[in-house]
């Protein structure tokens, strides 16, 4: 890539805004072509009972690198999670969740005192290393399905709303992969190791959407707003788009192409050019979510110290996680000015009917889940928002990693196209930063995915 290059992004979300910022550091002349009038994808604030919150995304892993030091580079304050203490319904009760590698335990004693479960059958099972398996199938064979169903489940439930029986142990859960036969061992080693300085959370202060609005305002780069990639071509050495609305087309020119959208636009728009990663995508399925708030006056059912609770699928529950936004971050609790904010999450793979429903029975739905497990004392509502991510989780199913292989080896037989984000190796901020960073690199640099 020259420094004259002229590279179109498409897509507005995190992995387009890093990818366009590093490519624009770098010299070039960048345009992100966003569909929608407002840049962040998933990572969005809105404000409700005249607080500020986060309604997607509201948290970053500190133990990755990547998105603590494009902070730094960005000059932004970031502040660490007040408290991390989490809990687990289950057995009609809040109990405390012990140390544990994305819910294997370390300690199986400790568990059983807990209650989170009744029974814990550990063996040791020899690794099939050329499989890909569920993460259920794995760990249910080495701890049984209870682990599984109110351990494993929630904590990935929280991550891809998916299901531990779909998931791939390699793509979805590689922690508890990298434990090996002997779970139990693994864990209690893995848990007792001397802790990595730092926090384990942060997040910008203000909010995680602050991160999308920072890297929008100090990139080097042009954004249009309200401009759907229609189709592109490739002509020549350069690309060409076609953008807007049907009755006002119009083209863009660009001689680097990175497409940042899921997995669903990114196969319409590869169609013709990278037919076999588009064939690939169209076989990603997504997972629709919704994040239900709550600004509530005069509670203190969940303590001072709790950031919040995760509910697994057999409760039966609407809500499957909450977080108490003013116990786990010190803006959010200096901006609801003595009020409580309560996130709570809804929907699974598969699971459309609820979703179905409006908003105001939504909000009621969670608030009743919210009453049961937290108590009498949850304080009366000043306002809710309910916020629909349709589509918005990718489905890191058994398999994963030959779709994405297969995808990213089309797409290097192409010169000049990247693709990058959460559709690949990870959906943590962090994995989303670095897949944009390195196809940035791979433009940057002239070489193709198999280079």
């Amino acid at each position: 890539m020259t420094s004259a290059s002229r590279v179109a992004v498409i897509g507005g979300g995190l992995a387009g805004l890093t990818a366009a910022y590093e490519l624009a550091e770098a010299g070039a002349d960048v345009v992100v072509l966003e569909a929608t009038d407002r840049v962040g994808g998933k990572l969005r604030s809105e404000a409700v009972g005249g607080v500020t919150i986060d309604v997607g995304a509201e948290s970053i892993l500190a133990r990755r690198p990547e998105a603590v030091a494009l902070m730094d580079r960005l000059n932004l304050a970031y502040e660490p999670a007040r408290t991390t203490s989490a809990s687990i319904w289950s057995y009609g009760e809040l109990r405390t969740m012990p140390k544990t590698v994305l819910g294997v335990p370390g300690d199986v004693a400790a568990l059983l005192e807990s209650g989170i479960v009744h029974n814990v059958t550990p063996e040791v099972v020899p690794v099939d290393e050329d499989r890909d398996v569920s993460v259920a199938e794995f760990v249910s064979a080495r701890l049984g399905q209870e682990v599984v169903d109110r351990l494993v489940e929630p904590l990935l439930g929280g991550v891809y709303a998916g299901h531990a029986n779909r998931l791939s142990l390699r793509s979805a859960a590689p922690q508890i992969a990298a434990l090996g036969a002997d779970l139990v061992s693994a864990a209690a080693t893995a848990v007792a190791a001397p802790a990595q300085l730092g926090p384990v959370f942060v997040a910008p202060t203000g909010g995680v959407h602050r991160l999308p609005e920072a890297l929008a305002e100090r990139g080097n780069f042009t954004i249009d707003y309200n401009s759907t990639v229609r189709a592109i071509e490739r002509s020549d050495d350069s690309w060409r788009l076609i953008v807007g609305p049907a009755h006002q087309l119009h083209t863009v020119d660009a001689d680097l192409l990175v497409v940042a959208t899921p997995g669903s636009a990114t196969a319409r728009l590869l169609s013709d050019v990278a037919p076999e990663a588009a064939f690939a995508l169209a076989d990603l399925d997504y997972a629709s979510v919704a994040i239900v708030s709550f600004v509530l006056d005069g509670g203190t059912a969940l303590g001072d110290d709790r950031s919040g609770f995760l509910v697994p699928p057999v409760e039966g529950t609407t809500i499957k996680a909450a977080t108490c936004a003013t116990n786990k971050w010190q803006w959010t609790r200096d901006a609801a000015n003595g009020r409580v904010v309560i996130r709570t999450s809804v929907g699974r793979a598969g699971e459309t009917l609820l979703l179905h429903h409006d908003d105001a029975t939504v909000a009621e739905m969670a608030l009743a889940d919210l009453r049961s497990i937290a108590g009498s004392d949850l304080g009366d509502v000043v306002a809710s928002h309910v916020q629909r991510w349709g589509g918005a989780l990718p489905q890191y199913e058994v398999g994963h990693a030959d779709l994405v292989a297969t995808v990213e080896r089309a797409v290097a037989t192409v010169p000049g196209l990247e693709v990058c984000g959460a559709a690949y190796h990870g959906m943590g901020i962090p994995a989303v930063i670095a897949s944009a960073q390195a196809a940035a690199r791979r433009l940057l640099d002239g070489r193709t995915m198999e280079d």
